[in-house]
């Protein structure tokens, strides 16, 4: 039997496949100086009110969620991880485009463009 104070790990709130850790890695290899990772967040913008955004941090704030990849520390907002629980960050790169890709099951509906959603 486990001991009572031995605690699981939680689990990350958000899985981040291969090739965006491989992005993460790419990013950080070309960082500004004094970053330290980058940090997803959820601010309030576009046409369904909650957006993805994805920029290098230069001071650790200690509420984040934080999450070592091989390439680098990667960061979810405090304020935005009600929002992320469950998600997964992707990396897609197709003929028209490349950015990172969400699919978070808090998503209620998202704009036309993809930019935006709400929960």
């Amino acid at each position: 039997m486990a001991d009572a104070k031995t605690r699981r790990p939680r689990p990350a709130a958000i899985i981040l496949t291969p090739a965006a850790e491989d992005r993460i890695a790419r990013l950080m290899a070309n960082a500004p100086d004094g970053a330290i990772g980058v940090k997803l967040s959820t601010p309030r913008r576009g046409c369904s009110g909650l957006a993805y955004s994805v920029d290098y941090v230069t001071q650790e704030n200690r509420a984040d969620e934080k999450i070592e990849t091989p390439g680098g520390t990667f960061y979810v907002d405090a304020g935005s991880i009600l929002y992320l629980i469950g998600s997964t960050m992707d990396w897609k790169v197709d003929d028209f485009a490349e950015g990172f890709v969400f699919d978070n099951p808090n998503a209620k509906g998202s704009c036309g463009c993809g930019e935006s959603f709400t929960v």
